[in-house]
């Protein structure tokens, strides 16, 4: 996995997005998490519990506790109650983005590289919609995955442009388990310090 993480950038833009009502529920509440210190991942409404809104987020180094949750839908709930944007009654669910977690930020793909992935495009590459392999490399414009059951016929290799994208997420192996449980416990000592540190300099009363 890459050092690289997310909060070398805290206001990258997002490469999938929501559209229609999910859309409209993001651009209202996506202002004030980023004036938390976090960011939008994804928002979905769904038929669970007769109508939830899901919505995904993390901090800015990749972490997401309980804590953190109880602290977002607080704070979105009001936001959400004077916009008003769905007319039926319905639950909020906020939740970090779990280990097979969506990759909708180039930064993802930079920092999970090396890991299995699938993904599904909006447009034909190299003949297909959908892949399904490895993280090799990632640029500016797109990433390049080692199929780990090409056809017949078929690259190994195949590089998928950032603007083809549909929908992403990483697939959960023992490996990305590992990574990721060590990457989330470093990023929690880190901000422990930092917020060790604050405390030092603070005035005495």
């Amino acid at each position: 996995m890459s050092d690289k993480t997310t909060a070398e950038n805290a206001n990258e833009p997002r490469l999938i997005t929501e559209t229609g009502l999910d859309q409209r529920i993001a651009d209202i509440i996506e202002p004030v998490l980023v004036q938390m210190g976090f960011r939008l991942v994804r928002v979905r409404m769904s038929g669970q519990n007769g109508l939830t809104l899901q919505v995904m987020t993390e901090r800015s180094d990749g972490t997401m506790t309980v804590e953190d949750c109880e602290e977002v839908s607080k704070a979105i709930s009001p936001v959400l109650d004077v916009e008003d944007p769905i007319d039926k009654a319905y639950h909020l669910e906020v939740s970090s983005p779990g280990i097979d977690r969506p990759m909708v930020r180039k930064s993802d793909f930079v920092r999970w590289q090396g890991h299995l992935m699938k993904c599904e495009t909006s447009v034909m590459v190299e003949g297909r919609k959908r892949f399904r392999g490895k993280i090799l490399s990632v640029d500016e414009d797109g990433f390049r995955l080692e199929r780990d059951q090409p056809a017949y016929g078929e690259e190994a290799v195949v590089a998928i442009p950032f603007t083809a994208l549909s929908e992403a997420r990483l697939i959960l192996t023992d490996d990305l388990i590992r990574d990721a449980l060590t990457a989330d416990k470093k990023a929690k000592a880190a901000r422990a310090a930092n917020e060790n540190i604050e405390d030092e300099d603070s005035p005495i009363e």
